[in-house]
């Protein structure tokens, strides 16, 4: 058996938490327990100990006195701070990412529209969100700037938890899909502004859902 150098693994550990913490897996005001994550994962508690502690330093995580790791609630006022930035960098990803896609990086997005429709008829929270995520970022990445697809992710980690509540509004489930369908009709027109719009249109809609879970 091929043995994982302790960077290696510490790496792994760290970019699968995070991503849980993107796709809202873990819930505000959630303690998280070391044993019981590193146990999920197959590995030792050290390198879940050390992703922890990289997560609070982005400020994903708080580590409260006597209490361990919790993920942070956002007050509205944080809330909106994060909205507004998040309509700056991703509306300004999106315009770019759809000027350089090629006619397969849209058809992955068609593909990755369609999965959402699925899991919305399923009511698979999981499924959704996971699509969710791959169709923004494969939109931004064909962006093709490292830097403003890493201020996008690290804002993700302020709303992350918060994404599955949308699943706790039976009204949000009947539009919270619809600005993707107009993101990938704007692609298929090769309408980048268009497509900027729908992206902005996603991100306000899905906020208005899940500001009252905010405080």
């Amino acid at each position: 058996m091929k043995t994982i150098a302790p960077s290696t693994l510490q790496d792994e550990t760290y970019s699968r938490l995070r991503q849980w913490v993107t796709v809202g897996q873990f819930q505000p005001g959630e303690r998280l327990k070391i044993h019981a994550i590193a146990e999920k994962l197959g590995v030792g508690v050290m390198p879940v100990r050390a992703a922890l502690q990289r997560l609070a330093a982005e400020g994903a995580l708080v580590n409260v006195p006597h209490a361990g790791m919790q993920v942070p609630k956002l007050s509205l006022a944080e809330f909106d701070d994060v909205l507004q930035t998040r309509l700056l960098l991703e509306g300004e990803a999106a315009e770019r990412g759809a000027h350089r896609l090629d006619a397969d990086g849209v058809a992955v997005l068609l593909a990755l529209e369609q999965q959402m429709r699925d899991a919305l008829k399923a009511n698979d929270a999981k499924g959704y969100l996971d699509a969710n995520e791959l169709f923004h970022l494969r939109l931004y990445q064909a962006a093709a700037s490292p830097t403003l697809l890493s201020l996008i992710e690290t804002v993700w980690l302020k709303v992350g938890p918060l994404s599955n509540k949308l699943f706790d509004v039976p009204a949000s489930l009947r539009v919270i899909n619809e600005a993707h369908g107009d993101a990938v009709m704007a692609l298929r027109l090769r309408d980048s502004a268009g497509v900027r719009r729908a992206i902005e249109k996603d991100l306000f809609v899905a906020a208005q859902f899940l500001r009252p879970f905010c405080g």
